[in-house]
């Protein structure tokens, strides 16, 4: 292998690959590879892997622990004053360490397999309840992407939910300015209009619309973006009479002191937890959150979690509700999200946990008491303040701003610059009294009295001083201690599977190493403490590191542009589309609303399709699972000049590479449309061929998938896009920083997400690893990938027909293994074998996608042959206990399958009155002896807790 770096991430060595090879039935791992990819893909691309070309030679770790300490010694961090909806916060070292920097936590995989992921559910259920109680509404989700992108989400729930006919959404004018320049973005393609209003000069009266129809909803911030307080029920009350929705923008620690949204008769509350502990990270990633008022849960977008019971009757968490996403709907779903913020969420939520409703309040007021107390200060010195009721921002008129902006700067701050007459000064949880007099003296440029301000409660009006109780729940109130909260962050990392216990083979998901080097700069403050609004110049680091990421994404996927904005694959997917609306309507077409989309393809591409205004037809997939080219060109002559684009995957959702890849891109140019190739496969194709060489005009990235950015038990992730230059100036950003070069090139263009970068706090994972693995190393990656995923298809298709492959009988990195034999003759479903894989020590595959009845493995590169084998050796097993099944050994109602999981207090129960031993129950193979993992519960009844839907913590007694 090419570097050491190398040796480390790809589990198989040169003599397991060996052994694999024979089993797969090729002598070299060049012969596979020359099999399974079609000539016109591989042909297409001669990769540099000697350093010529844009990607780097591989550098060891400590040389690229050295130039990530360069790049983020460029950065200059300053004390941010700016707000805005970032503010500095602490997070506590027991929830760094014990969280954001535990592999138990950040390498899981979305919950999907609840009995496996009870501890970051319960987690989320804290998170959920902590917004429930802090906004006052009844169901909150587990999170979004961030607090510009739940606005949005509040705003199509409103169009979902309203009564009103108006197509109108309402924004008050003290909206966020990254709020306001997103919802103008995703408004238009949806054919909503949008009316901005300064609403605390309205009173209860709803400004009149043109065409007199009135508002679906309206949106308030609270408080606002200038810093203002003031009481909107009046207002709120006037949508809802005229059967609109009420979505409020409000801080959560501002709602510790303020009434709740639902208090004031919001429908919906969104927002973000990132002054929870989460750094600002130069914008990202934060948890989001979004509540609603009974009545609207199942309009809610994202992940939502719930209670419900387990086979044995005791409570289990779960995933409620999922028949509303996007993987089960397609283009009916609520949104396109299809993955949210789960650690940062988890870190918020433990935040509150340890600070708990009082240690809250009295962050707030201390937060609240600073900015009263420079209030003071500032108008002792004689300036005027633009509001008189605010909670942690100042906005001061009439003075020089820009001489006062310099004297903060010189002195270490760096405030808002709003016009040449207002500065705007926002304090949070890390601000001292020290702070507050270089504040003052820096504002009014002359010596302050900035004294404490006992009485600071005049700031707020009394009329919304919150008296109603928030966090009374016992979670809040027990684990105040270091020792208490170390515990229960154990606790609930040993409930869970990630990838510190085994693989996670879980196709379509590339569950793959996420090495500590690359993780390493993560937490840097130099990373980790600039805000993204801060100047340019500070951020020269951090321009270097996306500058160099955009060159090396594109020199991978043969594109010319790349934007890194999108903070998930969802999000780079309705990047990628809504620059292919914005091409065709520059050019006049604005007819071609048509998105062509495989039957095969994952439900996000039919979702972001509709959102991106267009309208899908479904092409046909072929009984060897591809393209059924006969059907596209029958759709493309139906559809015609209103063909806006194709979306397909390469390698295809079935696992393999399509021969007709070319044939089907000139098809669709040919008749005017743009082609999107879905990135979520890239692993099978890094080093070995191009999307941009085979036709594609646009993709999206998958970082958490292909680039080693870690899950995270269900975010964050990270969704670059990927254009030819005809595309690039469509892009978020304008395409991305090397993009932006020319003069007056706009970095906010066409936004997709809050921040200008998206969450580039977690971008030095990704170019670490580009950085180590080099060009070669990227290859033999794909490689080693590749031949995991056949080698597994090959020990085990004699016992489950492998339902799709290519060239050779070969599959690219992820192979679909059929159980639908296994219910038609012996009655095992695929639901039984998934949870005995379980007691057997692993996570499922994938379950029932893109096939129902089926598994789709992906083992990835970084896993080695021992661990390979025993998967191999365990899916084996169970083929023999289900066959034990078929024929009466077992009972159809009671067996090992049937009944897993096992649960340790199952297993030790005094009655045992089933057909099979204990042993075969938990230790179905001696391995498991000494390490095996123990699920805490046993299997979950999903449709239970849908009917019983109850998504917050439940009471210490249920658990008795």
């Amino acid at each position: 292998m090419s570097t050491s770096f190398a040796r480390r991430h790809i589990g198989t060595t040169p003599a397991d690959q060996a052994t694999m090879l024979q089993a797969v039935g090729h002598p070299t791992l060049d012969s596979l590879m020359d099999a399974a990819i079609p000539p016109a893909v591989a042909s297409s691309f001669s990769p540099s892997t000697d350093g010529s070309g844009a990607l780097p030679e591989a550098a060891t770790e400590a040389e690229t622990l050295a130039e990530l300490r360069t790049l983020a010694d460029a950065n200059t961090l300053t004390t941010s004053l700016i707000g805005l909806g970032y503010y500095g916060t602490h997070t506590p070292s027991v929830i760094q360490r014990n969280v954001f920097e535990n592999p138990s936590w950040y390498t899981a995989y979305t919950p999907y397999q609840p009995e496996i992921s009870q501890g970051r559910l319960e987690a989320l259920i804290n998170f959920q309840t902590m917004v429930e109680d802090l906004t006052g509404l009844a169901i909150a989700n587990s999170s979004m992407l961030d607090e510009a992108t739940a606005v949005v989400e509040g705003m199509l729930l409103a169009r979902r939910a309203s009564k009103a006919k108006s197509r109108t959404f309402l924004v008050d004018e003290d909206v966020l300015p990254q709020t306001r320049r997103l919802l103008e973005h995703r408004a238009e393609a949806t054919g909503i209009r949008l009316a901005f209003a300064d609403l605390a000069a309205a009173g209860s009266t709803l400004p009149v619309t043109d065409d007199g129809e009135g508002y679906f909803g309206a949106f308030v911030q609270y408080p606002g973006a200038s810093g203002r307080v003031w009481d909107p029920s009046g207002i709120l009350a006037a949508v809802t009479a005229a059967g609109g929705i009420a979505v409020v923008g409000a801080d959560l620690l501002a709602l510790t002191l303020l009434k709740a949204p639902g208090e004031l008769g919001a429908d919906v509350a969104v927002g973000t937890s990132q002054r929870f502990g989460v750094p600002m990270g130069f914008g990202g990633p934060h948890a989001g959150y979004m509540a609603v008022r009974k009545g609207l849960e199942r309009q809610l977008p994202g992940r939502l979690v719930g209670v419900s019971k387990d086979a044995d009757g005791a409570p289990a968490y779960r995933l409620a509700l999922q028949t509303r996403e996007q993987h089960i709907r397609r283009e009916k779903a609520t949104s396109n999200i299809c993955t949210a913020q789960v650690l940062l969420a988890v870190m918020a939520s433990m935040y509150a946990v340890y600070h708990g409703p009082d240690g809250l309040k009295r962050i707030a007021r201390r937060v609240h008491d600073a900015a009263a107390s420079l209030a003071t200060a500032l108008t002792g010195a004689g300036l005027t303040l633009e509001h008189e009721s605010f909670f942690d921002t100042v906005r001061v008129t009439g003075l020089d701003a820009q001489a006062a902006w310099d004297r903060l700067r010189a002195a270490g701050y760096t405030a808002h610059l709003v016009d040449a007459e207002t500065l705007q000064v926002a304090v949070d949880e890390t601000t001292t009294p020290a702070d507050l007099a270089r504040i003052a003296t820096a504002v009014a440029g002359t010596v302050t009295d900035s004294r404490e301000v006992s009485d600071a409660v005049g700031h707020l009006p009394e009329t919304l001083a919150r008296t109603s109780e928030y966090l009374t729940h016992s979670t809040f109130h027990r684990y105040h201690s270091e020792t208490a909260m170390m515990r229960y962050l154990k606790r609930l990392a040993d409930a869970d599977y990630g990838l510190d216990r085994g693989m996670i083979p879980l196709g379509s998901c590339t569950m793959k190493l996420n090495a500590a080097t690359e993780m390493a700069a993560v937490s840097w403050p130099e990373f980790a403490g600039l805000h993204p609004f801060a100047p340019e110049a500070d951020s020269a680091g951090y321009r270097t590191l996306i500058a160099d990421l955009e060159g090396w994404l594109a020199e991978i996927t043969g594109y010319d542009a790349v934007s890194l904005q999108p903070n998930a694959g969802s999000q780079g997917e309705l990047a990628g589309l809504l620059a292919i609306r914005g091409y065709h309507r520059s050019r006049g077409d604005e007819q071609r609303e048509v998105c062509l989309i495989p039957s095969s393809a994952h439900g996000t591409n039919a979702a972001s399709a509709v959102l991106a205004g267009m309208r899908v037809v479904v092409v046909r997939c072929d009984e060897a699972g591809n393209v059924d080219v006969a059907d596209l060109h029958a759709k493309i002559a139906e559809h015609g000049e209103a063909l806006a684009a194709l979306m397909i995957t390469y390698p295809s959702t079935h696992g393999v590479y399509e021969h007709e890849v070319r044939t089907i891109t000139d098809a669709v140019h040919a008749a005017g449309g743009q082609v999107y190739i879905d990135g979520a496969n890239l692993n099978a194709l890094v080093g070995y061929g191009r999307f941009g060489d085979v036709g594609g005009d646009v993709s999206h990235l998958n970082l958490h998938k292909t680039f080693c950015i870690p899950h995270g038990g269900g975010g964050p992730g990270v969704g670059p896009v990927a254009a030819k230059s005809h595309l690039a100036p469509y892009l978020p950003g304008g395409g991305g920083v090397r993009e932006q070069v020319s003069e007056g090139a706009d970095p906010l263009a066409n936004p997709i997400s809050a921040a200008p970068f998206g969450s580039p706090s977690i971008l030095p994972i990704t170019w670490a690893y580009v950085r180590m693995m080099g060009a070669q190393g990227l290859r033999e990656a794909t490689g080693a990938a590749v031949l995991a995923a056949n080698y597994v298809a090959a020990r085990l298709r004699s016992a489950f027909p492998v339902l799709y492959t290519g060239d050779g009988d070969l599959v690219a990195h992820e192979c679909i293994l059929d159980l639908r034999p296994l219910k038609t003759s012996w009655g095992v479903t695929v639901d039984d074998v998934a949870k005995r894989l379980i007691d057997y020590g692993f996570h499922s595959p994938t379950m029932s996608f893109p096939v129902a009845g089926t598994l789709m493995v992906e083992p990835t590169e970084s896993e080695d042959l021992g661990e390979l084998d025993r998967f191999v050796e365990a899916m084996l097993a169970i083929h023999a206990e289900a066959e034990k099944v078929g024929a009466g050994a077992w009972p159809k109602d009671d067996n090992p399958l049937v009944n897993a999981p096992h649960t340790a207090a199952a297993a030790v129960a005094s009655d045992w009155s089933h057909p099979y031993s204990r042993e075969t129950a938990v230790y179905p193979v001696p391995s498991l002896v000494r390490g095996k993992y123990w699920t805490p519960v046993r299997r979950v009844d999903q449709a239970f807790g849908d009917r019983n839907l109850v998504c917050s913590c439940p009471p210490p007694e249920a658990f008795a």
